[in-house]
């Protein structure tokens, strides 16, 4: 049996210098974070509980949940 993969969409949001995550996968996602490793540890306690919120997956769930990070950053550098 697989184990379904939630994509997840994050992005440097550099006016408010946060991260932010969205998906399309896990109903109700928005969330953002001052740094990488705190946006995956609230990531970690949400997308599990909004699934079950939005009774894509059972209430009663044990198990694995995987979800699957995607990044985007833009940087401009000065070349002398």
């Amino acid at each position: 049996m697989s184990v379904a993969v939630f994509q997840i969409n994050a992005f440097w949001d550099g006016d408010s210098a946060v991260w932010v995550a969205t998906s399309e996968n896990v109903p109700g996602l928005a969330t953002e974070a001052e740094s990488f490793d705190e946006l995956q540890q609230k990531l970690r306690n949400m997308v599990p509980e909004l699934l079950m919120l939005n009774q894509v997956i059972a209430e009663d769930y044990k198990g694995p949940i995987s979800f699957e990070l995607i990044t985007h950053t833009q940087e401009t550098v000065e070349v002398a």
